[in-house]
């Protein structure tokens, strides 16, 4: 079974054109079969408002109107992902931006409304992943850029967490390859102190996870809130057939495909 690393930058490195440029070099140097998602950053907010199109969240999460999925659309899937498969074209890497309607690659639907509505959000439709137009993108040498814009299948496009597209992409795939899912961010992996990048967590299982979230659980409740959906991810990646799941430095990223950096995580 060949291998193919699916791998996500965070949008911390998307904001810094000079760790953009280097975890790009990096990326383009990985021999292997490769797919590289990418979230927004902070680049729609400022033109959204230049453009007169308030940013709205709630708990974090982007509340995404009618105008706001326009603005998504365009900076996520045109500005920012053509400007990396430019970069990715340069180094001479053979990449290929799309979003989830090309190909129906990436299906969805929009989020029902509970106590909150969040507009044009969508949530990946798993047993629908069209696997084997990945397939034949990937095996015709092409290494696709996925922006993080998803479809309903009745021409409503919507707004899709970047990190969700990652594990959904890496199940789809480990039917036909070995993959290996990289979340690639700022810091140097899963970390007891957030601000502290000496107490790196270099493994976790699901029961130190368990203890890591929960300190009315008897634990430590010590995992940054923030890291809790990327671990989310990345266990129920692992129960659908993932190699594995690494977490860590985006600057690292060979020592982290090596397995000599970030955090692995793992079966018990």
């Amino acid at each position: 079974m060949d291998k193919l690393y699916v791998i996500k930058i965070g949008g911390n490195i998307i904001d810094d054109e000079t760790k953009l440029v280097s975890f790009l070099e990096s990326f383009a140097e990985i021999k292997e079969n490769k797919v590289l998602i990418h979230g927004g950053g902070k680049v729609a907010t400022k033109i959204g408002s230049q453009l007169g199109i308030e940013s709205k969240y709630i708990d974090g999460r982007r509340i995404t109107d009618a105008a706001t999925i326009d603005l998504v659309t365009m900076v996520y899937a045109g500005l920012i992902n053509k400007k990396i498969v430019a970069q990715l074209q340069k180094l001479g890497c053979n990449a290929i931006g799309v979003t989830g309607a090309d190909g129906n690659l990436i299906p969805a639907v929009k989020r029902p409304v509970r106590e909150i509505d969040y507009g044009f959000v969508g949530d990946v439709k798993s047993e629908m992943m069209e696997t084997r137009n990945w397939q034949s993108l990937i095996e015709n040498g092409l290494v696709p850029v996925i922006a993080p814009i998803t479809h309903d299948e009745n021409g409503q496009l919507l707004n899709t967490n970047a990190d969700t597209i990652a594990q959904e992409v890496a199940k789809s795939l480990s039917s036909i390859y070995e993959v290996s899912l990289v979340y690639s961010f700022e810091k140097s992996g899963v970390l007891l102190d957030v601000n502290d990048e000496t107490s790196l967590i270099p493994t976790i299982t699901p029961s130190m996870y368990e203890e890591l979230k929960s300190p009315l659980a008897g634990g430590r409740g010590s995992i940054f809130a923030g890291m809790i959906p990327k671990l989310d991810n990345a266990f129920s990646a692992l129960k659908s057939g993932v190699h594995k799941v690494i977490i860590g430095k985006a600057e690292n990223l060979h020592s982290l495909i090596e397995g000599n950096d970030g955090t692995s995580i793992i079966h018990e």
